[in-house]
């Protein structure tokens, strides 16, 4: 049986996912729904009513997928039952044998072992937590990677100063280029009421708050990235507003920036909770379906002197 070769195309081909005239790129990071780390709930994860009730049967447009039984505390195996009914051992014994059975990549230990949500990262490790008719319910299905390998397909949050975004996109592993961006979700930032990196056991998983008192729990290769512009609020200044020497400083930045990547466009300059601003642009060219868009940024101390690394602030991260 032969395979089909992979497309080949240039940049300017691409399907990339763009802002509306007047809004602005702030960040751009391959999500998921997150997967449990605890013995307990290790590779596995749960769409919730705040009864704690299952709902990914009830959730429109979602194909099948795995319903799991969280092992019992002396750790032996309870079954995993499909939503159609079916015996999925198979799945389970994979969760065992690879901690995610498939389900996400594998955790980084740098976070914290002990954790502070016993309820929702121990004894179970909900994803979504939404009653009827609320924000968490319409999150996509492609979200889940018991459902859409990411073998072949990735999911990308996208922050602007407007709105949270989720695409889909094929995944070709030869090309990671090759970008072919479906737009699958959206929410306004005022939707949004907080955001909150949790850290147990790994530094990936972020947990997003809607107004409407349904919750996500997401996870992002560059969880920095999906956060930086929505844990702080935003504070964007024009370009306009720079003092002559800051204003030198950004331009100096933004010729070498051009020189990297042609197609960088206007800078976005944020300023820090500690006072520093950061200069960024996010050039399409540098958009990579495995990585998501790589910035090409510089921090600059309120006198416009470019701050160098070993001087910079927590916050400027």
């Amino acid at each position: 049986m032969t395979t089909a070769p992979e497309p080949t195309r240039r940049k300017t081909d691409m399907d990339i996912w763009q802002p509306e005239p007047g809004e602005t790129l702030l960040a751009r990071t391959p999500v998921t729904f997150a997967t449990g780390e605890a013995m307990r709930v290790r590779g596995m994860r749960w769409f919730r009513d705040t009864e704690r009730n299952d709902i990914q049967s009830e959730l429109p447009g979602w194909p099948e997928g795995p319903v799991y039984a969280a092992r019992s505390t002396g750790g032996s195996l309870v079954r995993n039952i499909g939503k159609g009914g079916g015996l999925a051992l198979v799945g389970v014994l994979m969760a065992v044998l690879t901690g995610g059975g498939g389900s996400g990549p594998s955790s980084s230990r740098s976070g914290s072992g002990s954790s502070d949500d016993r309820a929702d990262e121990i004894e179970d490790f909900p994803v979504t937590w939404a009653a009827p008719g609320t924000i968490a319910r319409t999150l996509p299905w492609q979200l889940d990677p018991a459902r859409s390998s990411e073998e072949h397909y990735r999911t990308h949050a996208i922050v602007t100063d407007r709105r949270l975004v989720i695409v889909g996109l094929p995944f070709y592993k030869k090309d990671r280029t090759i970008i072919e961006d479906e737009a699958l979700w959206e929410t306004e930032r005022s939707t949004i009421s907080r955001v909150e990196p949790r850290n147990f056991r790994n530094e990936r998983d972020v947990k997003v708050l809607f107004t409407d008192g349904s919750w996500c729990r997401l996870s992002a290769i560059s969880r920095t990235e999906l956060t930086r512009h929505l844990v702080h609020p935003l504070d964007l200044v024009p370009l306009e507003s720079l003092t002559p020497t800051q204003r030198n400083t950004v331009d100096s930045f933004l010729a070498t920036a051009r020189a990297q990547a042609p197609d960088s466009g206007p800078p976005v300059i944020t300023r820090r909770p500690c006072g520093h601003y950061r200069v960024e642009v996010l050039p399409p060219s540098r958009v990579d379906s495995f990585f998501g868009a790589t910035e090409l940024d510089m921090i600059m101390g309120s006198d416009g002197a470019e701050v160098e690394l070993m001087a910079q602030h927590p916050d400027d991260f």
